[in-house]
């Protein structure tokens, strides 16, 4: 249903811009969303919601497909892109309560309560914040964990994406936002990705119309970040990113899977620069799977030097060290 609406709501301003076309929405399956048994880090598939999506792609089939950015990985397989970043919604993580916790905080729920995520990014920094708490693994769509915190009593509260709930119209289900203090989130969270085949001009032209600058800014920053460390679903990295007078902020951690040694770091850029009439091969660069020519090319390399740079600060400090004892642990 998520995935309907997020489609359904890049439709609909495609529609305006162009009324002339005929848009058609073509529903799938993933493998995502058919393992519901498994945690999302034990499966070990790097495109898990998106290869079937990709093979229609490729097969002309579709000829745009609309993902979460943060479930496509940092390398695209070859000949894909990502043609379009939306503008972000709300990127933090939400803490939503059992019907007989209303009102309360995490800080605020008995000893030993259980609270559900799949993400391990989430229970490494709230398992440290939080270690009264007890945190196990909840899968399946926003509807199936919901309806599994509410019929059920095995879960105090469940933490999820507030961009999710807020596109569900499920806003007031939100009891307590988990800002960058209590909780980093996930490199991408938030926006939405529209993948094209790189080659497709036409296609590729009339997409990037939705791109928001300062939203590609900073998931260009976020993606060089996570794509350095050669993060994923089976390690803990988290981000926060923040634009303001010209300026790229970004913060990036990675943890140990139980929270108690990570590393976090801040760095910042100009991104401040003049977009350029780039004629020629120029206009198909890609950063870290984004093309986007309406962003001025300047911008986007300081936005993925920063990443890189970031990362490499990490990586100085013993981040590889974090990430495979984790990522060991994890398999």
């Amino acid at each position: 249903q998520l995935a309907r609406i997020q489609t359904d709501s890049v439709v609909t301003i495609l529609r305006e811009l162009y009324p002339d076309l005929h848009f058609e929405i073509v529903a799938m399956s993933t493998t995502g969303d058919k393992i519901l048994d498994t945690a999302l880090s034990k499966i070990g598939e790097k495109s898990l919601f998106t290869k079937e999506l990709e093979n229609a792609l490729e097969k002309n089939e579709v000829d745009l497909v609309v993902h979460s950015l943060k479930d496509l990985p940092t390398s695209l397989p070859p000949g894909f892109t990502i043609g379009a970043v939306c503008k972000r919604e709300n990127p933090l993580d939400a803490v939503v309560f059992h019907p007989k916790n209303c009102g309360k905080t995490l800080s605020l729920l008995p000893e030993k309560s259980v609270i559900g995520t799949s993400s391990l990014r989430r229970a490494a920094q709230l398992k440290k914040k939080f270690p009264q708490l007890q945190f196990r693994d909840i899968r399946g769509n926003l509807n199936t964990r919901l309806k599994k915190l509410d019929e059920k009593e095995d879960f105090s509260a469940i933490i999820l994406a507030a961009a999710g709930l807020k596109r569900m119209g499920w806003e007031h289900r939100i009891g307590q936002l988990l800002g960058p203090e209590d909780c980093l989130y996930a490199v991408g969270q938030g926006a939405l990705a529209v993948e094209v085949r790189a080659k497709d001009q036409e296609i590729l032209n009339m997409v990037s119309a939705l791109h928001d600058t300062d939203t590609v800014l900073c998931c260009i920053a976020e993606r060089a970040f996570m794509k350095r460390l050669e993060g994923g679903c089976s390690v803990p990295v988290a981000v926060s990113t923040l634009l303001k007078d010209g300026q790229l902020y970004l913060t990036g951690a990675v943890y140990s899977l139980d929270g108690s040694d990570s590393l976090k770091e801040t760095m910042q850029t100009s991104v401040n620069y003049p977009h350029q009439n780039e004629d020629g091969p120029n206009d198909d660069v890609q950063h870290v799977g984004i093309t986007a020519k309406s962003v001025p090319n300047q911008a986007q390399e300081a936005a993925e030097n920063l990443g890189v740079e970031l990362a490499n600060l990490l990586l100085s400090k013993g981040a590889k060290h974090i990430l495979s004892v984790a990522r060991q642990l994890n398999d």
